[in-house]
């Protein structure tokens, strides 16, 4: 944080009437248990009230306000053998990126401890819960009515209501955020004035206004942010694509350079660098030149689309990639669905973006809610290749295309599976897989029909399909559904 911006948000701080939930002011006091009895009560204090941050202040006169200095120097304390600030976060669950800033203010040296909201869960230390109860620290558990509010808040606050940066001025806000381009994107025109901005970036929810300044949100940063190494709690939350040289991890070729910015802002270069990427192949066609690739767009499109959409933000160090191989692409997201995989094309879609899936679709960058999944399988099937595989990782959610492939080289699980999303795209289509369905499907000849319904087989013994009509003893005539119809 710059010394302007240190010296405007002291300034604000020192100007609220008195000691607020989210606000503690001292002089010298610097007790270490004390110090992350106070982390707690004020990031839980700070939700409760609707603030982003809460703050300790040392240097600070406690009923005057005035700067009177103080001799605490949070970057030389220690506890035991360990650095204060390292202790501190230790102590913490979940843990809290929380900032010591060391200033100068009209010659006194001044302390400001900046604590996020919480966010998901209350904040504890050392195993206990706090609150504030006007200007006093008490234990969360002894005001049950409380505790109550501050659940029902962090339930319902979404990762992108999250602050990404605050205490921001107008014109910093708006030189982090590429919002021309939101406006280019949403098709409405651009404000002349800079207070109309501000107004439809807000409307939006991509900033929010506080006693403060001007704050960043996260969805407005993971959408528009300039860089997002800008914003230290997403900057590894953007989206990467890596070429390797054949079919393992061995040696990659190449790697996007430019995509450490809002998703809104590099969706379409990742998508043309990708296909750029792709060996293209050429057939002629009723006395036209066409032009082949080994994967449909639409399938990579709305697959990247889904991996940003539906990602979990919380686990850090992480973020959605892409990976192309010589036989496949690989997409992955942090996080499992919330939808099971099996399901992924007949359930209504959930996710825990809702905001961000929305902002989306109205950009135009993913398909109608609900028809993504159903038009990948969809396209995939039409160019023949093998069906897609959802996979569930240990923290991660991966997606996987593969390239064209002959019937005898599937594994067993590769038929399985695309018999079964056959089914469930027929029965999505209030129609029924059949013997002569699938056929098409593998492009199996009619006089092989065998091969068909020893998949079929293979399929109905794993569970996934059914017949629709158990009755019917004609095996020509049988007809079949997902396990789930």
């Amino acid at each position: 944080m710059t010394p302007d911006r240190l010296e405007r948000l002291l300034a604000n701080l020192r100007a609220l009437p008195n000691e607020t939930e989210w606000v503690e002011f001292k002089e010298n006091r610097a007790e270490h248990d004390d110090i992350g009895q106070y982390i707690s009560a004020l990031s839980n204090s700070a939700r409760l009230k609707g603030q982003p941050f809460g703050y300790m202040v040392w240097g600070i006169h406690n009923d005057t306000h005035a700067v009177v200095g103080t001799s605490f120097s949070p970057g030389s304390a220690k506890q035991g053998n360990e650095e204060l600030e390292h202790w501190l976060v230790r102590m913490l669950a979940p843990r809290q990126d929380i900032r010591f800033h060391t200033f100068t203010s009209g010659g006194q040296k001044v302390v400001i401890l900046e604590i996020p909201a919480a966010l998901h869960t209350p904040v504890r230390f050392s195993g206990s819960e706090f609150i504030r109860v006007g200007s006093l620290k008490k234990l969360l558990k002894d005001y049950p009515e409380k505790e109550r509010e501050l659940w029902q808040i962090l339930g319902a606050a979404p990762f992108e209501a999250g602050i990404a940066k605050a205490d921001l001025d107008a014109d910093e806000a708006l030189l982090l955020l590429e919002y021309t381009k939101y406006f280019e994107l949403t098709r409405q025109p651009l404000p002349s004035t800079k207070e109309g901005i501000l107004a439809r970036l807000k409307a939006d929810s991509l900033i929010a206004e506080s006693p403060q300044g001007w704050a960043i949100t996260n969805l407005g940063a993971i959408l528009f942010a300039r860089n997002l190494e800008n914003f230290r709690n997403l900057a590894r939350k953007a989206l990467r694509v890596v070429q390797y040289k054949g079919t393992n991890r061995i040696q990659s070729l190449r790697e996007h350079p430019d995509l450490a910015k809002g998703y809104a802002l590099v969706f379409e270069a990742a998508i043309s660098y990708i296909d750029n990427l792709l060996p293209a192949s050429e057939r002629i066609s009723q006395g036209l030149r066409q032009v082949e690739k080994p994967f449909p767009e639409l399938a990579i499109r709305e697959l990247i689309a889904n991996a940003l959409i539906h990602q979990d933000f919380l686990p850090t160090g992480t973020g959605p990639m892409v990976e192309l191989f010589d036989d496949r692409i690989e997409i992955t997201n942090p996080g499992h669905p919330l939808v099971d995989t099996l399901r992924m094309m007949d359930e209504p879609p959930r996710s825990r973006n809702e905001a961000l899936a929305a902002l989306m679709r109205r950009m135009g960058m993913c398909e109608e809610r609900g028809s993504g999944i159903d038009k990948v399988v969809s396209v995939v099937e039409s160019a023949q290749l093998p069906a897609p595989a959802f996979i569930l990782k240990e923290q991660s959610m991966l997606v996987t295309l593969y390239s064209r492939q002959a019937l005898k080289d599937m594994s067993p699980n590769d038929r399985i599976r695309a018999c079964y999303q056959h089914a469930c795209l027929k029965h999505l289509s209030n129609d029924a897989m059949t013997n002569t369905s699938l056929r098409e499907r593998f492009n199996i000849s009619e006089g092989n029909s065998a091969q068909a319904s020893r998949i079929i087989a293979e399929t109905t013994k794993a569970e996934l399909i059914k017949q629709s009509d158990p009755g019917n003893k004609s095996r020509k005539l049988m007809k079949y559904v997902p396990f789930w119809a």
